[in-house]
């Protein structure tokens, strides 16, 4: 019913930058809350930031004053501009979204495939 394809992962050195995206399409009425998380073999997957319809932002400790996420409710896409970048950012980042099919039942959480970003130092 409804798929979140990413792009913009990739290798970049320490220090660099790199900008994902997350376009969400099928059956969409409205999307809710929008983020990004990310995942390390062995570890559980992490909150990196998100951001609601109104466009209120959270941020892991971590990614604060590096890394801004932002949303085009015209094309139901989320990004995710990522600065200064360090090893430990190493990840698949997954996006989410929480989308209304329509206005009587609550909003289902969508994931996407994951997309590898690696930093070498």
């Amino acid at each position: 019913q409804v798929q979140l394809l990413e792009s913009g992962g990739g290798l970049v050195q320490a220090g660099g930058s790199l900008r994902l995206s997350c376009a969400a399409s099928g059956n969409i009425h409205s999307i809710d809350d929008m983020g990004w998380h990310r995942q390390v073999p062995g570890k559980q997957r992490e909150l990196v930031a998100e951001i609601t319809s109104g466009g209120t932002t959270t941020y892991a400790d971590s990614v604060k004053g590096r890394f801004t996420i932002s949303r085009d409710n015209v094309k139901n896409t989320v990004y995710l501009q990522m600065n200064s970048l360090k090893s430990e950012d190493t990840a698949v980042y997954y996006c989410n979204a929480l989308i209304r099919h329509n206005t009587l039942y609550p909003p289902v959480n969508y994931w996407g495939q994951g997309t590898q970003v690696t930093v070498s130092s």
